[in-house]
């Protein structure tokens, strides 16, 4: 489930299963708001609709820790989605953010909001 940070240009994600990696488990990733230079290459509506191959390219550039390929394309799908769904609220205004939390009865954090 996301997690809305202190600071609104980050979130962070706790996976539902860990990222097995040597060194240590990763139980929860936090994704940077991208700026023009990480979403080089990549069409802002193909993130803006969650786009795999987009995502793909994009969450290496802007996760910590750095996410490799490989184990973005292992993920679980319902921890893509939440991946995705936080990339998607980087993208959003802050009234579509508050119509989603009213929506969701006020409890749902959405991407940097």
């Amino acid at each position: 489930m996301s997690e809305v940070e202190a600071n609104p240009q980050t979130v962070t994600v706790k996976l539902s299963t860990p990222i097995r990696r040597k060194g240590g488990d990763i139980t929860e990733v936090t994704l940077r708001k991208p700026k023009a230079g990480a979403m080089r290459g990549l069409k802002i509506e193909d993130l803006y609709s969650t786009d795999v191959n987009s995502l793909l390219v994009l969450l290496p550039r802007i996760t910590e820790p750095t996410l490799i390929a490989a184990e973005i394309e292992d993920l679980e799908s319902e921890d893509l989605i939440e991946l995705a769904g936080a990339v998607k609220g980087f993208f959003m205004s802050a009234e579509m953010k508050a119509a989603i939390r009213e929506a969701f009865g006020g409890s749902k954090a959405v991407g940097g909001a």
